[in-house]
Formats: structure tokens, C-alpha cells, sequence
């Protein structure tokens, strides 16, 4: 059964700065793909970056330059540095564990940025 626990959100003036952690129970953590998705409200989820078990990246065309995911195979942990962050990074932030056709999610933090 995995599990996974985030933390890190909060209040922040725009310009400010973040970052967000999850870690992972009861996964072969190194091998499975990680990543961080968003909703604000009245909107869907999306994806805001990921990093595969071998180190690869991907991010939002909206947060590249701002944003850096990173984990710690040894701690069970990705990690979501957010810089530069801007009213409308304001959601709730979930961090998702993909294993071949699962996928797996923690319950969310709330990140908002004020302006």
C-alpha cells in the first residue's frame, strides 16, 4: 500500500519562495516516476513537474525557470523547490506517484501567494 505525505505549503507575498515535500511509504521508491500537480479552484489538475526514477525531468511551460523538482531515492523523497512564485501558482498542490498503469496521490497542501 503506498502512501504519500506532503508538506511545505503555506502563505507567501509574490516574488517569495517555497518548497514543498513528499515522501513515500510502501514503494520501491527509486524506480517509480514522481510528480507534482496543482488545482485551483473552478479548475483542473495539472501537472506542474515530474522526475522519473533515472533523474529526468519535465515541467509546466508555466513554472519552468521557477520551479525545480528533485528527490531522494535514500530518504523516499521528492521535493518541490518553488522560487519566484506568483499569485497564480495560488492551488492546492499534490504530489503523485506513478508505478506502471497506478497512479497514486497524497492528500494535497495548500499553497497561496499573495500579491
Amino acid at each position: 500500500q503506498v502512501q504519500l505525505v506532503e508538506s511545505g505549503g503555506g502563505l507567501v507575498q509574490a516574488g517569495g519562495s517555497l518548497r514543498l515535500s513528499c515522501t513515500a511509504s510502501g514503494s520501491i521508491f527509486s524506480i517509480d516516476t514522481m510528480g507534482w500537480y496543482r488545482q485551483a479552484p473552478g479548475k483542473q489538475r495539472e501537472l506542474v513537474a515530474a522526475i522519473t526514477g533515472g533523474g529526468r525531468t519535465n515541467y509546466a511551460d508555466s513554472v519552468k525557470g521557477r520551479f525545480t523538482i528533485s528527490r531522494d531515492n535514500a530518504k523516499n523523497t521528492v521535493y518541490l523547490q518553488m522560487n519566484s512564485l506568483k499569485p497564480e501558482d495560488t492551488a492546492a498542490y499534490y504530489c503523485n506517484l506513478k508505478r506502471g498503469l497506478s497512479n497514486y496521490w497524497g492528500r494535497g497542501t495548500q499553497v497561496t501567494v499573495s500579491s
